[in-house]
This record gives C-alpha cells, sequence and structure tokens, in this order.
C-alpha cells in the first residue's frame, strides 16, 4: 500500500504545453493513471498567441483557446492534472520520485516537456504587446504583416533565418543588432545582405515598443553615440536567444551546450523510463504541431516501456 501523502500512478508529464497536452491524451487513452503538472498557465507559449494559423485543419484559432481545447480533451479522456512546481527528481527502486510542495509523486514512467522560454528584450510594451506585433516566432506569425515594414532584433543565425523568411510577406525587414557584425553563420549573412527587403541598424538596441493595442514604433537608442531615434514599424520579432527550461533537473539527464535535452528518435534519454519531447528536447522545430507530435511519440514509448519494465 502507498505510504500515506505519496501519489502512485503510471505517467507523470512536467509540463503542460502542446507536448504535454498531447502526452497526456495518449497516455490516459492508453489507461494509465496519468498526472500533468503545470507550475503557470495551460499552454505554455501558444497561451501568448493571439492567432494560430498554422495548425493543420484548425485554419485560425486562438492560442489560450487551443490550449484550453487540447487540456480539457485530454482531461475528458481521464488525464488529471496539478498546478504544482517539481522541487527535485529521482529514479529509486525502478520508479521516478518527483518531489512538489504538495508531496511526492511515484511514477512508473517520466515525460518531460517543461518547454522554453524566450529571450526578452526587457524593456517597456514588449509583455503588454506580444501577441500585438511582437511576436518570438516569425514562422508563426510573419504572414500577418503582408506588404507592412517589421523589425527583426538579434543578429545570430535566428534572427537572420527568421527574417529572411519574413521577407516573403513584410515589405521591408529591418534587423536591429546591439553589435557592428553580425554572430550568424556565414551563408545566412551572404544570404541576408544579398536580400533587398533587408536593412541593418548597427550598434542599436530597442529601448521601448510603443502601440495603442498594436505595435507601432520602436524607440531605439545607439549605443555608441546614445543618440536615440523613433521607427515607425508593424512588429518586433525578438531573437536573442532562447532557454529551455530545465534548470530544476540539475545533472539528472544528458542535455546539449543550450541545456536542451539530448533523446532519440523515441523522445527517450539514456535513463529508462525518462522521456523528453517539444522544445525542451534538443533540434526541436518549436512548433505546436511539431510539438504535439513530439508529445505524442514520448506517451508511445512509454506505454511500451511500461508494458515491458512493469508486466502485470
Amino acid at each position: 500500500m502507498p505510504d500515506a501523502g505519496i501519489t502512485e500512478v503510471d505517467v507523470v508529464i512536467i509540463g503542460g504545453g502542446p507536448a504535454g497536452l498531447a502526452a497526456g491524451l495518449y497516455a490516459a487513452r492508453a489507461k494509465h493513471r496519468s498526472l500533468l503538472l503545470e507550475k503557470g498557465v495551460i499552454g505554455g507559449q501558444i497561451a501568448l498567441t493571439e492567432l494560430v494559423e498554422n495548425y493543420p485543419g484548425i485554419p485560425s484559432v486562438n492560442g489560450f483557446d487551443l490550449a484550453q481545447t487540447m487540456h480539457k480533451q485530454a482531461e475528458d479522456h481521464g488525464l488529471e492534472t496539478r498546478y504544482e512546481d517539481v522541487s527535485e527528481i529521482e529514479q529509486r527502486d525502478r520508479k521516478w520520485r518527483i518531489s512538489t510542495g504538495a508531496g511526492e509523486i511515484r511514477t512508473k514512467a517520466l515525460i518531460l516537456t517543461a518547454g522554453a522560454e524566450y529571450d526578452k528584450l526587457g524593456v517597456p510594451g514588449e509583455e503588454r504587446l506580444t501577441g500585438k506585433g511582437v511576436s518570438y516566432c516569425a514562422t508563426c506569425d510573419a504572414a500577418f504583416f503582408k506588404g507592412q515594414d517589421v523589425v527583426v532584433v538579434g543578429g545570430g543565425d535566428a534572427a537572420l533565418d527568421e527574417g529572411l523568411f519574413t521577407t516573403r510577406f513584410a515589405d521591408k525587414v529591418t534587423i536591429i543588432h546591439r553589435r557592428d557584425q553580425l554572430r550568424a553563420g556565414r551563408t545566412l549573412q551572404d544570404r541576408a545582405f544579398a536580400n533587398d527587403k533587408i536593412e541593418f541598424l548597427w550598434n542599436t538596441v530597442v529601448t521601448e515598443i510603443v502601440g495603442e493595442g498594436q505595435v507601432e514604433e520602436a524607440k531605439l537608442r545607439n549605443v555608441e553615440t546614445g543618440e536615440e531615434s523613433t521607427l515607425s514599424t508593424a512588429a518586433v520579432f525578438v531573437f536573442i536567444g532562447q532557454h529551455p527550461n530545465t534548470d530544476f533537473l540539475g545533472k539528472l539527464v544528458e542535455t546539449d551546450v543550450g541545456g536542451h535535452v539530448i533523446v532519440d528518435d523515441w523522445m527517450k534519454t539514456k535513463l529508462p523510463g525518462l522521456f523528453a519531447a517539444g522544445d525542451v528536447r534538443q533540434n526541436s522545430a518549436r512548433q505546436v504541431a511539431s510539438s504535439v507530435g513530439d508529445g505524442v511519440t514520448a506517451a508511445i514509448a512509454a506505454d511500451h516501456y511500461i508494458s515491458d519494465a512493469f508486466p502485470d
């Protein structure tokens, strides 16, 4: 009999974004007692997205509404949800033990879907206008700004790659970089410099994003001269980096230099019964659809693992 204060389940999913919700749906439908742990808002990054237009089969939907629909579907099939923060994870006696502020949870399989957070500029107007012209995903949102002038902030591979993608829709893309040279790979640099729609503002930072319900302007400062200016823009795409939410794992799993969990094609880590899916894993495409696919794959792999490791 389980000890008092200890919850025993078959599958625990840490993180309630698209990957976690998909994993929860598939794990619950496989008749496993499945528990989703989320410390914030269900949906993760998509909960902040005004409009999702590239999720197959759904032409247009508010990101928060999509997350709520996915969550309800999973709960209708038996997924349990708790809003708790994880403080420690360890494996003992073949089971995973997860410590939260509400007690200990023991599980046969553990799926990590804690996602990632985009590095923010930290300037006035950024948070207020997120989803209203401030974006961290050109692949998701560039099509909304067809024929308009937009800004891309950053100088690495992501900034140039997403900036080049944005030129398919925008009339003009101004790439703002705080240094006087790019950090991106040479091939991307050559493509960006050759694109007539792209202009560069060097040694410049965004100090404020302005707009009433929608981005209208970006306030700028030259870091060398201190000169301040204003640039009219319909959108500010921010690509200054991102960090996976893996700090709580410590040295439990193998990660790449950026902290993303290393997995195989079945979302398996090297530890038995431990899986990772979505933006938290290495080489994620960072899209709702791909995260859902990751979560489904992880849940199927967890089901196979439970059947093999815990035959009844």
